[in-house]
């Protein structure tokens, strides 16, 4: 699929085909290509925790999220938890950080590589839902997760139910500023 069309059609999905299933092989595709992305120094501080198996992405969604996640994640075939390792990017050897920003080049980075995983899912023909409201120490207990880890997101992944339309975007004009 060429790239304007892939980024075009990429739709937050909140309703799967529970009868479709999303395979090992395909999660791994994904994230192949979100370790493409760029981050600080080459850090490649990413961490990816993919639920694939039917059973554990039932407990997952009824433990870890709230009941408006669980739904708009219901029928998904995996679900990944993304997580950067902190205090690296951004950071000097040192251990002081490079600038004011500190661990949020930790979130950059790892912004980068998910959506390079989300717009591969797209070419893929998989749709996805970002999640941000989670249960953070369930999360980490469930998926035994390290400390030294920030856990940033849990990202739905299946085949859409729905193709839901494009909403409203600002204009050019709305968010660029040329001098």
């Amino acid at each position: 699929m060429e790239f304007q069309k892939v980024v075009e059609s990429r739709r937050s999905i909140r309703k799967y085909d529970p009868n479709q299933k999303v395979t090992r092989a395909q999660v791994e595709e994904m994230i192949q290509a979100a370790m493409l992305a760029p981050t600080w120094k080459n850090s490649q501080t990413a961490r990816y925790y993919c639920v694939i198996s039917e059973e554990m992405i039932e407990k997952m969604r009824s433990e870890c999220l709230p009941s408006f996640n669980a739904k708009n994640s219901m029928g998904a075939g995996a679900l990944i938890v993304t997580a950067f390792v902190r205090d690296i990017s951004g950071y000097e050897r040192t251990g002081e950080p490079s600038n004011e920003l500190g661990n949020g080049w930790g979130i950059y980075d790892l912004g980068l590589a998910n959506e390079n995983l989300l717009l591969k899912a797209e070419e893929m023909g998989l749709g996805t839902l970002v999640m941000g409201i989670r249960d953070v120490k369930r999360l980490r207990e469930f998926l035994k997760i390290p400390k030294n880890e920030t856990l940033v997101s849990v990202i739905a992944v299946g085949h859409a139910a729905a193709a839901p339309k494009m909403p409203a975007r600002k204009t050019l004009e709305d968010v660029a500023v040329f001098l």
